[in-house]
């Protein structure tokens, strides 16, 4: 099923710098304007002249004042009879309250400061033309549901959206692709049901999670979080009046969803930020008073919540990262409580859906490793058709339905499809389905998503992106093939899709696979003779697929000369299942080789050299850099960390951290032998060693509950005090954020400037 709105699998996870906002926003908060929004959360961890000796290089810090100097305390940890010594484990404060250790966040911050001080200027000028670049006063594509068109609007100046509807009028009551929505005076008014503007006065960080309009359209539950830790308070407002409806619920996540008009099913969390257990609240009643349905008491699972597109019954599942199993609530008989759909079966993944008499399911197993559709009926669920077979070399990424098609997002050889299968009229026997039709795109590497769409239509709308696109969203008539562009993404500034090349090319690792990578530059600003800077982004963790999405900030390199490039390394899920299982567990080593690999192939096809080439990698992601910069510091001029899960073997090993039972699938359970040594010989933190290292930017989150601001604080205290050069080392964190940073829209911009700022700086281009 459409996985309501982008999201993501998400955990110790990343913050990719790809744009994947499908409507108005360049962040990382995932909140496509349509009535039902859901942001990313779950629950497992993104030319100017050189320097001479009339225009030295920024790089002297002779003005800057000395970096801190974390204090030594000799915390010891042994485990099959190694002793590992972490110096910097007091800085771990699950509080976040310790007044030593907020004066060591806070003397960092002001190092960071005074190095860039000299680049101020610049990144001002920088983030003057990043957010020139965006259409300040904008609206999203807007979305029918019911008698509604749905969107988001950004007011000039204003960080955050605002949720709106308008009436959809007499003659567009048949939907078509062509529908526009009328704004003349003559219009229906546009009426705000709420602005996260008003919401976010008083609070420093503001987050809508989930957004969610009722069946009848008359109510709308929200789920806000005000620091940056993903812990939500969900309200209740009369879409008409914005009144407030019943007392709000605290302490949930982000999953929530409507039971018919009248209630709601929502999810909390345990001590360790697991999802755990499902309820049901009726409206106007004590949160106190609501039903228990489910309570997941396996530490290594966790709960999902997802409604069916024809809104007539709501799924429970619960998931590790091998193994996910499902309930079902009829919406019409909540009173009946959850029933099994699929059994758990150890290996078995199973994500449902529904249309008329049956359920859909789409299946993985360790046969069918890449996912077939099967269907069930709704009153015998122990009986299954094969309605889309697995295929060896296609991955099915997700199905979703509608009343007379089912959708199915494929992905084969490292590039995404959509194909649209007729289904028989209701009522009628399932069987193969056969014959789909592709949609077709234009780009050689691109981004699609599904977006929500209405389930008695004949109409998808997806959203579509390139590394030189700009987001894009389609309505896609499934009966005549008519694809419509409803809105692309304004680029303000003289922005031309023409000046840019995007291609793929393929590194070989190790052991001969072929690692893909999507490349992107400006044709008439690079040499491609070794001379250009490029700058090499990389994940590679939880099967997740870091596909080459439009970013309009990246402009700002792209146009200075920079060749812009990911590497789509093992351990994501851009090839398939089998790309993800050979870079996890006892295989992880491939992500860190393949990534190498593909920085020693750039270089060898002179897309830069090793003195012109930047990484970059955030969450998981910062592992990965971590991991090569012990390896291969030599083959790098500078790198970013964003957030970076550097303390493997010390964070795996504590099951009170959030998310470490949850992910020893994913990781491997260090208290077993194997795994500890194998996990040690790339864990960052425990590889520091005295050599030579690039210049590095490593930023965190006090707030983060998926990687604890500790573990790159503890990262940089090390690295300050065993590498031998002078490079520079800065250390950024945000005191009042999380795993997803600051919250305004041009908020977001200023880091990106300031991380621009700071490669450019390191490579003497400023």
């Amino acid at each position: 099923m459409v996985l309501q709105n982008l999201r993501l699998n998400l955990g110790r996870i990343f913050c990719i710098p790809l744009t994947v906002t499908v409507v108005l926003s360049s962040a990382v908060h995932f909140s496509p304007a349509v009535a039902t929004t859901t942001v990313a959360f779950s629950h497992h961890r993104g030319i100017a002249a050189s320097a001479s000796p009339m225009n030295p290089s920024p790089l002297s810090q002779s003005h800057s004042p000395p970096p801190p100097v974390a204090k030594k305390v000799e915390h010891a940890m042994e485990m099959f009879g190694d002793v590992r010594i972490d110096n910097y484990y007091w800085l771990r404060d699950d509080s976040r309250t310790n007044p030593e250790v907020l004066s060591y966040l806070n003397q960092e911050n002001a190092y960071t400061d005074s190095v860039m001080s000299g680049t101020k200027e610049f990144e001002d000028k920088l983030f003057t033309e990043i957010r020139g670049r965006i259409k300040e006063d904008d609206i999203s594509a807007p979305l029918r549901k019911g008698p509604y068109y749905y969107y988001e609007r950004t007011l000039e100046g204003k960080e955050y959206v605002q949720h709106c509807r308008r009436l959809i009028s007499d003659s567009q009551k048949v939907p078509s692709v062509h529908d526009i929505m009328p704004t003349g005076p003559e219009a229906p008014q546009e009426h705000v049901i709420l602005d996260e503007n008003v919401k976010a006065q008083h609070h420093k960080y503001y987050s809508i999670g989930t957004f969610k309009v009722s069946p009848n359209n008359k109510l709308v539950a929200y789920a806000e979080d005000t620091k940056g830790d993903e812990i939500y308070t969900v309200y209740v407002i009369d879409a008409e009046t914005r009144a407030t409806i019943g007392e709000p619920l605290v302490g949930v996540t982000g999953y929530l969803e409507w039971a018919g008009n009248d209630a709601l099913v929502y999810v909390t969390m345990d001590e360790i930020l697991r999802p755990d257990k499902a309820w049901f609240h009726v409206l106007g009643t004590e949160q106190s008073k609501d039903t228990l349905l489910y309570q997941e008491k396996d530490d290594m699972f966790s709960l999902d919540l997802e409604a069916s597109e024809s809104e007539k019954y709501l799924f429970v599942a619960s998931e590790s990262k091998n193994t996910r199993f499902n309930f079902y609530m009829d919406v019409s008989k909540p009173e009946e409580g959850l029933k099994v759909l699929t059994p758990r079966v150890e290996g078995i993944d199973t994500t449902v859906s529904h249309r008329g008499d049956h359920f859909f399911i789409k299946r993985r197993s360790d046969q069918f490793f890449n996912s077939e559709v099967v269907a069930c009926a709704v009153n015998d669920t122990s009986s299954t058709t094969v309605l889309i077979p697995h295929n060896e070399s296609v991955k099915i990424q997700e199905i979703q339905l509608f009343s007379d098609h089912l959708v199915a997002y494929e992905r084969e050889n490292g590039l995404q499809k959509i194909i649209v299968y007729h289904l028989p009229p209701l009522g009628e026997p399932l069987r193969s389905l056969e014959s789909g039709q592709a949609v077709s795109f234009v780009d050689p590497v691109y981004s699609v998503y599904s977006s929500d769409s209405e389930f008695s239509s004949s109409i998808l709308r997806f959203s579509y992106s390139s590394l030189r696109t700009p987001s894009s969203v389609y309505d896609y008539d499934m009966k005549t093939g008519t694809s419509v562009l409803k809105k692309i993404n304004s680029v303000l500034g003289g922005f031309d899709s023409a000046h840019y090349v995007t291609e793929r090319q393929w590194a070989p690792a190790l052991d001969g696979t072929l690692i893909p990578i999507s490349i992107v530059y400006r044709k008439d600003a690079v040499k491609l003779d070794g001379s250009d800077p490029l700058l090499l982004y990389g994940y590679g963790s939880y099967e997740i697929c870091i596909d080459p999405s439009f970013k309009s900030a990246r402009l700002s390199l792209l146009d200075r000369g920079f060749v812009y490039a990911i590497a789509h390394i093992r351990g994501g899920g851009e090839m398939g299942r089998q790309w993800y299982e050979n870079g996890k567990l006892l295989k992880k080593n491939n992500t860190f080789t393949d990534f190498i690999a593909c920085a020693e192939y750039l270089v060898e096809k002179k897309f830069c050299s090793k003195e012109r080439l930047c990484i970059e990698g955030r969450s998981a992601g910062g592992l990965l850099i971590g991991a090569v910069l012990n390896m291969r510091p030599d083959l790098f001029r500078a790198a970013v960390a964003g957030v970076p899960f550097v303390d493997v073997v010390t964070t795996m090993l504590d099951p009170t951290i959030p998310l470490t039972t949850s992910e020893w699938e994913e990781w491997g359970d260090p208290r077993k032998e194997e795994f500890y040594f194998y996990m040690k010989s790339y864990s960052p933190v425990d590889n520091v060693k005295a050599q030579n290292y690039p210049h590095i930017l490593v930023t965190a989150g006090l707030n983060d509950p998926r990687v604890m601001y500790s573990e790159p604080a503890k990262f940089v205290a090390k690295l300050r005090d065993m590498k031998t050069d002078d490079s520079i080392l800065l250390f950024k964190c945000e005191l009042g954020a999380g795993h997803f940073s600051k919250s305004g829209r041009f908020e977001k911009l200023q880091e990106d400037a300031f991380t621009y700022a700071f490669i450019m700086k390191t490579l003497n281009m400023i």
